[in-house]
């Protein structure tokens, strides 16, 4: 899960236009900031809450198949923030730089949170009931972000960490990625972006005719294409050849592929309803960024919750599973009762969430990356894209205080 970058910008700029020299400003510029990205981050956690909840059974009865349709296909999050990654990864890369440096940068973003998360789920394990017991091999596959490459190990802790273990396969491509990038044109990257969507079009295949010999759903390679998809919709964006729907069909086709997802078998097969609104929604919100174009994703507080969104997503499950020990294993209250207990999870996760990001995510991406400069103030490129200064994009930021790095 990454965070779009922020640009400083003053106030009183005269718009670039694609056609002024200023479209293409000197490598020292920083890359303009995507807020809609961060905030629509926080959508995705949510309907993964959603389906957790539901899978928990909380609701019985009507409100089980209300929650039920609403959040039931709420796994796609996860294959939304796959896409997301590859996109935001490219939109920030750095031209120079090494792959050492990237991985450093990456390991900050994600390791402390996933090894304190790892730690709870691990005291979990030994302290209350329901709880499985790990082996040594999978706590230790899990602590080293390998446990989704075999199926006995992917749910091992804290079950939502499987996500990491591919985000890390991508991370570790990224490099090679990215190099093959800055030598591809629009045809190239739209070329990219149409071979990632046949892959995952032919793996749902595969998998539904069951020529797999398990489930791929949680295989870093298998979801290997979804972020190559977003790092090609990136590409295309910072040349400027972007040329899907606006921001209002791209969510309507987003929604409606999302509500597709209970035709077809679970598992992998889910992500070839939802990829193309996926791969269309990302770009069309950064687009509306750069364009100052209205965007109901870049409200500040749906950007302030998207902030919060990689540790909220990391602590909400090990917070339901806590929860058995004094609701149950499946309790299915009536609506208002199941109402209450959703909203305290809730709120006790997003609590955690907030001392997550302020007490470890935060302190610990300064302690690792020391006195380097943060993201705002590296070198990046900066796309041939009209930039209204002015607009609320350029004023509100993904970031909330010093010492932030969003890539």
């Amino acid at each position: 899960m990454t965070t779009a970058t922020r640009t400083t910008r003053t106030s009183g700029t005269p718009p670039v236009t694609a056609s002024s020299p200023a479209a293409r400003p000197p490598a020292t510029a920083s890359a303009p900031s995507l807020p809609s990205l961060t905030g629509l981050r926080w959508v995705a956690a949510l309907l993964v809450f959603g389906l957790h909840v539901r899978n928990f059974h909380y609701f019985g009865g009507t409100g089980d198949r209300y929650v039920t349709w609403a959040f039931g296909p709420g796994a796609s999050g996860v294959s939304f923030f796959f896409v997301l990654s590859g996109f935001v990864l490219t939109w920030s890369a750095r031209p120079k730089d090494r792959a050492v440096a990237f991985w450093r940068r990456r390991i900050a973003r994600i390791y402390p949170v996933h090894l304190v998360t790892a730690a709870l789920a691990l005291l979990m394990a030994y302290t209350l009931a329901y709880q499985t017991k790990p082996e040594p091999s999978q706590a230790a596959a899990n602590a080293l972000l390998v446990h989704s490459w075999w199926r006995p190990w992917w749910q091992t802790l804290n079950p939502v960490s499987w996500s990491l273990a591919c985000e890390a396969f991508f991370y570790a491509a990224f490099p090679l990625l990215a190099l093959v990038l800055r030598r591809l044109g629009a045809r190239g990257a739209t070329a990219l972006a149409g071979a990632s969507v046949l892959a995952v079009l032919v793996l749902a295949w595969a998998e539904t005719h069951q020529w797999t010999a398990e489930p791929i759903s949680a295989n870093p390679a298998a979801r290997l294409p979804e972020f190559v998809l977003g790092a090609a919709a990136a590409r295309l964006v910072l040349l400027d050849r972007w040329r899907g729907p606006g921001l209002e069909a791209s969510l309507a086709l987003a929604v409606i592929g999302y509500f597709l997802v209970p035709q077809v078998d679970p598992g992998y097969t889910s992500t070839a309803c939802t990829i193309v609104g996926f791969a269309l929604l990302i770009p069309a919100a950064a687009v509306a960024d750069l364009r100052g174009l209205p965007s109901l994703w870049r409200h500040r507080r749906l950007v302030r919750l998207g902030e919060l969104s990689f540790a909220f997503y990391m602590v909400h499950l090990l917070v339901l599973r806590a929860g058995t020990n004094v609701l149950g294993l499946s309790p299915r209250f009536g609506v208002a009762t199941g109402l209450a207990v959703t909203a305290a999870a809730f709120a006790l996760s997003l609590g955690l969430s907030w001392v997550l990001y302020e007490m470890v995510e935060r302190p610990a991406r300064r302690l690792l990356l020391g006195g380097r400069r943060t993201a705002r103030q590296s070198p990046v490129p900066q796309p041939p894209m009209p930039q209204p200064a002015a607009s609320q994009a350029a004023r509100v930021g993904p970031t909330p205080g010093p010492g932030r790095t969003p890539d």
